[in-house]
């Protein structure tokens, strides 16, 4: 009967518990999007305005004396998007690379606004996605199976015994080094070309792969199986989850937009839009978080190295005890 158990029972049960995780993530983060903090310029805005997009929590609103000034902020990542008013009337730029979500609700926001006063409100986007690709949708798919690819080959090794950590490292490092330009090579097979930054993309690629992979080795190595599919539960699952996808995490509820800027796939996801839309603009925080994981992860497998040695040497210890005390009677 206990066999039975744990070949039926075992795989059945986590398999539901990991649907029941994932959807029970999923249903709240998507059931009443709505945004929060996204930043946004001003230029001669009425102080009325300002105060009114401060005051809904949809925007963090910055003021700006000059379209140069807004444009420069856009241009370095501070600010999403931009309404200037001048002499010749209203304009919104936007970064059309910030995403869909938040472009999307700027225009919306500023076009309504704009129109209840009985004003058009063209709109100019700057540092768009590429033309074959654009809204973004393959470049969070490349995040998507960096992750799931990495997480694959990292649970092979996991689950194989014997093997030491020099040769963990190594692995988690080879396949970084192929997975980064082998994601990279095939999106730009199906979209086209993303322009010079494609090499930047490439090397943040590799980095995100060995982050997430360091993270599932050492998981492996600390706990066994139960640390693969904790690993899987954390940096796909709810890691993909926190990101908001291709829309942003700034539609996603407060406990998820509290995860976000500390998980991996997010900043992965933004450090690769910088590096190809924003001439490497706003990659500095992305690499500081992943390495983090990356150095998480290095340390939780020379943990579990530590452990697998020590574990070993008791059963010697023990069985020799066992043989003395036998001999003894």
């Amino acid at each position: 009967m206990r066999h039975r158990v744990e070949t039926y029972g075992a795989p059945v049960v986590a398999g539901l518990l990991a649907l029941l995780f994932l959807i029970g993530l999923i249903a709240p983060a998507i059931k009443s999007p709505a945004p929060h903090d996204i930043p946004i310029g001003v230029v001669n805005a009425p102080s009325q305005m300002v105060s009114g997009l401060t005051a809904s929590g949809a925007f963090d609103v910055t003021s700006y004396d000059s379209e140069d000034a807004a444009r420069s902020a856009i241009d370095s990542r501070d600010i999403d998007g931009a309404l200037v008013i001048g002499s010749s009337g209203p304009k919104l730029i936007v970064a059309g690379a910030a995403g869909d979500g938040v472009t999307g609700v700027i225009t919306g926001v500023f076009t309504q606004m704009l129109a209840q006063q009985g004003q058009q409100l063209p709109v100019e986007t700057v540092h768009p996605f590429s033309s074959g690709d654009p809204h973004g949708l393959i470049l969070f798919f490349v995040i998507l199976a960096i992750l799931i690819g990495t997480l694959i080959s990292q649970a092979l090794v996991g689950l194989r015994k014997g093997i030491g950590l020099p040769t963990k490292v190594s692995i988690v490092a080879l396949f970084a080094i192929v997975a980064g330009p082998a994601a990279m090579g095939m999106a730009t097979w199906i979209a086209g070309d993303y322009g010079s930054g494609i090499w930047m993309a490439m090397a943040l690629l590799a980095l995100g792969s060995a982050a997430v992979g360091a993270v599932v080795a050492g998981a492996a190595a600390v706990l066994g199986r139960p640390g693969i599919a904790l690993s899987a539960l954390i940096v796909v699952l709810l890691d993909l989850v926190c990101s908001g996808g291709p829309i942003g995490s700034q539609l996603l509820p407060d406990a998820y937009r509290w995860l976000a800027p500390g998980m991996p796939a997010g900043q992965l996801y933004s450090a690769v839009r910088g590096a190809l839309f924003f001439d490497n603009a706003g990659i500095a925080t992305p690499f500081g978080v992943l390495s983090l994981w990356l150095l998480g992860g290095l340390i939780l497998m020379v943990v579990g190295q530590l452990v697998s040695r020590r574990s070993p040497a008791r059963e010697g210890t023990v069985s020799g005890e066992g043989a003395v005390l036998g001999a003894d009677r």
